[in-house]
């Protein structure tokens, strides 16, 4: 008995990873624009201003530039690697989004379309399976430069995650005994018209946020490219696009990994202060699902301007205490909220009474 193929499930799901895969690019490289402009505020000065209004194409003229500048690839690298270390980068950044619920679901042509590429019931096992591919990006572009400076910034960038995977993993399994599910889809589900995960799970969401910005390499915790000390560290030697990816696949971190923080403490597509579920017996389903994803989209931003903020602001650490903050200070907490949720949840299931 041969399968049948519903190609109208295809379809839906090929046009949802292009728009998700085009949408985390364009946000990406406008996000290097709004970084700009932030720090240009905190700066006291202008930004860019001459590539169109307020310099809104900028990002078009920096994409340019980078396409036309002349691919460099070191005499004694090794060629087939120094080409693979910026594609699977960029590749791990995008396959993040597969899992994240943007939205309720849609009715069009009669069948209700979900806004979600992939409802895994292991959605944040997959985001971590993901994050852990991303940091051999990072290694092979490093190793493969045939640099010092390179091979440096590839084995800070290595230890760095390696490190602050083990408390943003401790982290969650606190917000899973409380949810009770892995599944992204299920926890903004829990959190609609009810209290935010961000109530439950305050700590646990710290020792995460502080995780997010050790993971996408980003002030204080971009010592993997620290220029005055690595040159340029990990992509010292990249040109052209392929540096291109690497700066990409950073901003779509930023994105993604803000998608992610959204969907587990702060309801994710949730429309706070109003009744979901009365919105849509009076708006419609399709009407209530534009502006949940509004919404999401204002929430993502808000991290986003919080990610640059911190940049501007807070000087990079030195690589020591980079250790010893992951080490000695963030795996104790995640241990210690761990064993407290723990506790709450048993006294709670047994009417709290020992």
């Amino acid at each position: 008995m041969f399968l049948t193929i519903d190609w109208t499930i295809i379809l839906e799901k090929f046009v949802l990873i292009v728009v998700v895969v085009m949408g985390s690019l364009i946000i990406a490289m406008y996000a290097t624009w709004g970084e700009r402009k932030v720090a240009a505020i905190l700066q006291d000065r202008r930004g860019p201003n001459r590539a169109g209004p307020a310099g809104i194409f900028q990002p078009l003229a920096d994409g340019l530039k980078l396409f036309f500048k002349e691919e460099i690839i070191p005499n004694f690298s090794s060629k087939f690697l120094f080409i693979l270390g910026p594609c699977l980068a960029m590749l791990t950044a995008i396959m993040i989004g597969a899992v994240v619920p943007w939205g309720n679901k849609l009715h069009l042509f009669n069948r209700d379309m979900s806004l979600q590429i992939a409802d895994i019931n292991i959605g944040i096992l997959f985001v971590f399976g993901v994050v852990s591919m991303g940091v051999y990006g990072i290694m092979i572009g490093g190793w493969a430069s045939n640099n010092k400076f390179s091979l440096f910034g590839a084995l800070r960038a290595a230890s760095q995650i390696i490190s602050y995977e083990l408390p943003m993993g401790l982290a969650l399994i606190a917000l899973l005994m409380v949810t009770g599910t892995l599944s992204l889809k299920a926890m903004v589900g829990g959190q609609m018209d009810h209290i935010w995960n961000i109530f439950k799970q305050p700590l646990g969401f710290l020792i995460f946020l502080v995780c997010a910005f050790a993971e996408c390499n980003r002030t204080p915790f971009d010592l993997a490219e620290a220029e005055n000390e690595l040159v340029g560290g990990y992509h010292t030697e990249y040109s052209s696009m392929k540096l291109g990816f690497y700066l990409f696949a950073e901003y779509i971190n930023m994105f993604l990994s803000s998608a992610v923080m959204v969907s587990l403490f702060f309801g994710g597509y949730d429309i706070p202060f109003f009744n979901d579920a009365a919105l849509i017996d009076k708006l419609g389903l399709n009407w209530v699902t534009i502006i949940q994803g509004g919404v999401l989209f204002i929430k993502i931003v808000c991290f986003l301007i919080f990610f640059m903020w911190v940049r501007w602001t807070i000087p990079r650490f030195r690589y020591d205490q980079l250790m010893n903050l992951g080490w000695k200070i963030l795996i104790p907490l995640a241990i210690f909220n761990m064993l407290l949720t723990g506790a709450l949840v048993l006294l709670k299931q047994n009417h709290w009474h020992f």
